[in-house]
């Protein structure tokens, strides 16, 4: 709120708007005979922002087609003689003027679009904006209404989704707030989004009667639509990628004792009279707005790792990213706090989009000792950054659920290592880290681990102990393409980590040579980040280092097998599940299926010399049935044990 009396330029210059005063010479704004989207701007003069927020809309254009309606309510200026020389745009004509609802429901019935985009005439609009609130319709099965991020001219927020009070009191979540601090970057449901940027399901709107005309001429239509939207089941959300800059009360002013603003006292009344038992449900007025705003979520919840999870770098990272969006769907209101204290403006941003606060600003501690008591649980992940923070927990936030994510034991995975290598310092770094891991188990209240051998081996270790599977996540994609048209294998993995690491280095050094002497044509693509020293060491006939990609699934679907020639490791591993996610056969190592409830010959082929993987690939290669059975039997593994839905009932029963 101290923003609010903060001296700054009336424009921020980073924003880029249109001026208002060039001089009008026509143009064109993008149009479609069949769009997706219906942009409905109602306007009563003020043509100059007219103006310029259909040039924002020129400039600014989206995937999605759209058409532009644009209703002018008997404008007293020479509104509709000039908006008729800008082509492509749909212009209606009130013969008097009707006020802001009957205008917005005359453009949606004249719309054509699966969507209607309500937008106020002294709008610009940003680059994305329309594709991110259409996103947020895809990515959330539940979204009823999106509305944007509104910004002052001068870069301060206006609104980041609306709180509505047990009074029917509104306010402007983050008003006068720093328009990109983290607590405003991530999407939410909220209470409403106020009519100067709001798109809704045109289906959706037609069946709860459209904007309600008891508030005519205008004044709580828009959260009167976001409560009746919310009876259907269907949630509001607020959308950060979306920014779009508004001139809050150009057309009716700010004045709520005179004018068109004064209705907004008035119509106060009529909703509270329409929704008394939905209002009951509200916060009370004078709620803290930090509560207010987390007023309807099941509670607060912790996640601490190492790093900002990147699903395109590491399985652990696409499984706790799958984690974040579960629990979001599942209620919980969820913040992030990166260990290492790196995180970009993308970082924010990625996970903003499931529905995660990103907390980076303070140190950890200063921030659990001012919001500790507000946390429903706390999940740590990986014994390293575990160790630094449970008593912390437990201090500030005695009442928290603590649960320590092994996200896989690491005494394990470090004890095979010094098992391969002989190393006796290795061996000394797995006993540090089991008796670490150990007592971690003990003091928290669960302990997840990723797979069946695990949870068993801790059963015997710690009897006590509450330990839940939550494996990893994916979604089961199908197989497109029959072995024929497929050819060449495929590695998944970073340099970065030791199992990966020394996998590359047995492909290169000793299974490749073997592969080749049998499928002289063969290659083995290696997709993950390799360091440039690396590269330079591994380069030889038949090896693919192609880095990080993009993308993985045009190399799923044209490559006949996955390997996965582990020789040391623990927990389960993301890149046999992912290809399985695709159908795509895998050959990997004893140890690289440990705890996966794969079967030999008939999920996955095991080998664990040079020769077991060659004889692998040409059976593979020369008998289809055997790839299709291979195919079929590990989507089927995908979809019941690393399933979406797997993963959520074990956090029902985590966090329930």
């Amino acid at each position: 709120m101290r923003q609010e009396w903060t001296s700054r330029p009336a424009i921020a210059d980073e924003l880029a708007l249109l001026p208002l005063d060039l001089p009008f010479e026509p143009f064109a704004v993008p149009g479609s005979d069949a769009p997706r989207v219906s942009i409905v701007i109602p306007v009563h003069g003020k043509l100059p922002y007219t103006i310029a927020c259909l040039r924002s809309l020129a400039r600014h254009r989206a995937r999605a087609p759209f058409e532009i309606i644009v209703v002018d309510d008997a404008s007293p200026d020479e509104t509709a003689t000039v908006l008729d020389q800008v082509d492509g745009l749909r212009l209606l004509r009130n013969p008097r003027n009707v006020g802001f609802i009957d205008s917005c429901n005359a453009g949606a019935a004249a719309a054509r679009g699966e969507f209607l985009l309500f937008l106020n005439n002294d709008t610009q609009v940003t680059p994305g904006w329309l594709d991110a609130l259409l996103a947020c319709f895809a990515e959330r099965a539940d979204c009823g209404i999106a509305g944007a991020r509104l910004v002052y001219p001068d870069g301060r927020l206006q609104e980041a989704g609306g709180l509505v009070f047990a009074d029917g009191g509104c306010w402007n979540t983050g008003r006068f707030e720093d328009r990109d601090a983290p607590a405003f970057q991530y999407r939410r449901r909220t209470d409403y989004v106020t009519g100067a940027a709001l798109l809704v399901r045109r289906e959706v709107f037609d069946r709860v009667g459209g904007f309600d005309i008891r508030y005519r001429p205008a004044y709580y239509e828009d959260t009167d639509l976001a409560f009746a939207v919310r009876q259907l089941g269907l949630a509001v959300y607020y959308e950060p990628a979306s920014t779009v800059i508004h001139c809050e009360g150009i057309t009716s002013g700010t004045d709520t004792g005179s004018g068109a603003k004064h209705h907004q006292v008035t119509n106060q009344a009529v909703f509270v009279a329409k929704w008394a038992d939905q209002l009951a449900l509200q916060p009370p007025p004078g709620t803290p707005l930090e509560q207010a705003v987390r007023w309807h979520a099941r509670g607060r919840v912790l996640v601490v790792d190492a790093t900002v999870p990147d699903p395109t770098r590491d399985s652990g990272s696409l499984r706790l990213c799958g984690i974040l969006r579960l629990l979001e769907q599942q209620g919980w209101s969820t913040c992030f706090f990166p260990d290492d204290r790196r995180a970009t403006h993308r970082d924010m941003l990625a996970l903003g989009e499931l529905g995660c606060e990103m907390l980076s600003a303070e140190d950890l501690p200063t921030w659990l000792r001012r919001h500790g008591r507000q946390l429903h649980a706390v999940i740590l992940c990986r014994h390293t950054v575990a160790g630094q923070y449970a008593s912390l927990v437990r201090r500030h936030a005695p009442q928290a659920r603590l649960v320590f994510d092994t996200v896989d034991l690491h005494f394990l995975r470090e004890g095979r290592a010094a098992d391969l290598a002989g190393h006796p310092g290795l061996a000394r770094q797995a006993a540090a880290s089991r008796r670490s891991e150990l007592r971690l188990i003990e003091r928290c209240d669960t302990t997840l681990v990723v797979s069946t051998h695990e949870q068993a081996l801790l059963a015997a270790l710690l009897p006590q102990a509450r330990v839940e599977l939550l494996s990893n996540i994916h979604h089961v994609r199908g197989c497109r393409r029959s072995s024929a048209e497929r050819r060449d294998l495929v590695f998944i993995g970073g340099w970065g980590h030791p199992p990966n690491a020394d996998a590359i280095r047995w492909i290169a050094q000793d299974i490749l040579p073997r592969l080749r002497e049998a499928l002289p044509d063969i290659r083995v693509h290696v997709l993950g980040d390799l360091p440039d020293d690396a590269v330079a060491g591994l380069a030889r006939p038949g090896l693919e280092l192609h880095g990080r990609v993009p993308d993985l699934e045009p190399w799923l679907y044209r490559c006949l097998a996955s390997l996965a020639p582990l020789r040391f490791g623990a927990g389960v591993k993301g890149k046999i599940n992912m290809a399985m996610s695709f159908g795509l056969p895998v050959i990997a190592t004893t140890i690289a299926v440990e705890g996966m409830q794969l079967s030999d010959g008939v999920d996955v082929l095991v080998a664990d010399d040079p020769s077991a993987f060659a004889k692998a690939t040409v059976r593979l290669a020369s008998d289809a049935s055997l790839w299709q059975r291979l195919s079929d039997h590990g989507l089927e593994n995908v979809r019941r044990h690393f399933s979406v839905d797997a993963a959520a009932a074990t956090l029902e029963r985590v966090l329930g």
